[in-house]
């Protein structure tokens, strides 16, 4: 799969404004034009106030982890109370806004033995089912979609539903011939 398409399926959320930010896997291959189309969609996307950025490469399998984020969303999601100090207790320090949080989220990713879940934070993820998840480690949830709920199952199911039909929408205009900026909402 091309790397703009890729983009488009595992990021729409973000680029249309729902979620302050998207994290997905891509895998070049063979296809020796994934650093320019890193850099044009980096570009493109950074003129609408999105940043793309790549937050671990794989050596062994050529594997990149890519966030595609909303500075401002992603800004105000971390400054509220409850994150900060959620953030703090697991060893986020020194606090220096999105892009230091989110160094210090690819350091775990690289040095840690277990996948560091607190990653729901940064994809937007309900405080509650991220904590949730962690507390009793993926199992005892009340419904999963997207991610695995330990709150509402009801609200959950809904904004689940919301995502899908707004994958399933950029999905098919991208197929349609749209480009990605006119996919993107601007920050």
């Amino acid at each position: 799969m091309p790397f703009e398409q890729a983009l488009v399926e595992h990021a729409a959320l973000t680029l249309a404004g729902l979620k302050p930010a998207s994290l997905f896997r891509f895998l070049p291959g063979e296809d020796s034009n994934f650093i320019p189309a890193f850099l044009a969609c980096r570009e493109e996307l950074g003129r609408q106030g999105l940043r793309l950025v790549i937050l671990k490469g794989c050596r062994r399998t050529g594997s990149y982890l890519l966030c595609l984020y909303r500075e401002r969303e992603l800004a105000d999601l971390l400054e509220q109370t409850e994150y900060r100090q959620f953030l703090y207790s697991i060893g986020y320090r020194p606090w220096d806004g999105v892009r230091g949080c989110l160094r210090q989220l690819a350091v775990r990713l690289c040095l840690e033995e277990e996948f560091p879940h607190e990653i729901g934070v940064f994809l937007g993820y309900p405080l509650e089912d991220v904590q949730g998840f962690i507390t009793h480690g993926g199992r005892n949830y009340t419904c999963c979609g997207c991610w695995k709920c330990y709150g509402d199952p009801e609200e959950a199911m809904r904004r689940f539903a919301r995502y899908r039909r707004c994958t399933a929408l950029y999905r098919r205009r991208y197929a349609q011939g749209a480009t990605l900026g006119q996919l993107t909402v601007a920050a």
